[in-house]
């Protein structure tokens, strides 16, 4: 998976509009100041995010670019599929699950592939907007504490720097 320059200020502009959501509408000119962008070109990356109802426009003095949903209802995976395609380092899943099918010379370079896919696809599917702008913890922390308070942590395994072959849980 490659992020374009493009889809990195999508999400720019995104984690930005989370971090207003309460403010009202946010100025296209104000989105490019405070996050560093080429107007014209987030005007354009706006428009898509627009046509695929992410965010929404207002007119007038008060008008601008303001998200559709909360923060924690819109998933970095879905700001990237929008922007830059499949999240797949070579083709999208089902042909990954085609070539490992179809191809046992590289049936394992497919799997490797697909379980690279799926593994960022996970931690992208399960991290949103909310996660970006919460200061409190980066988003790991957080679903690490969930996953302690419902008790399903596994064990850590922590490598001895005293004797570099030894391991203990």
């Amino acid at each position: 998976m490659k992020i374009s320059q493009k889809g990195l200020y999508a999400l720019k502009a995104m984690t930005l509009l989370a971090r207003r959501f309460n403010d009202g509408a946010i100025r296209i000119r104000d989105i490019a100041y405070e996050e560093a962008l080429p107007e014209k070109f987030l005007e354009l990356i706006l428009l898509e995010l627009k046509n695929a109802r992410l965010v929404e426009s207002l007119r007038g003095a008060k008008g601008g670019y303001r998200l559709r949903r909360p923060p924690h209802q819109i998933s970095l995976a879905e700001i990237i599929r929008l922007i830059d395609g499949a999240l797949a380092p070579f083709g999208d899943a089902a042909q990954l699950r085609t070539l490992i099918e179809t191809d046992d010379d590289h049936r394992a370079l497919y799997q490797v592939f697909l379980d690279v896919r799926d593994a960022a696809a996970r931690i992208l599917e399960n991290t949103t907007l909310a996660d970006l702008i919460e200061p409190r913890r980066p988003p790991a922390a957080r679903k690490r504490r969930n996953k302690e308070e419902n008790g399903t942590v596994l064990p850590m395994v922590v490598r001895d720097t005293s004797d570099p072959g030894r391991r203990r849980a």
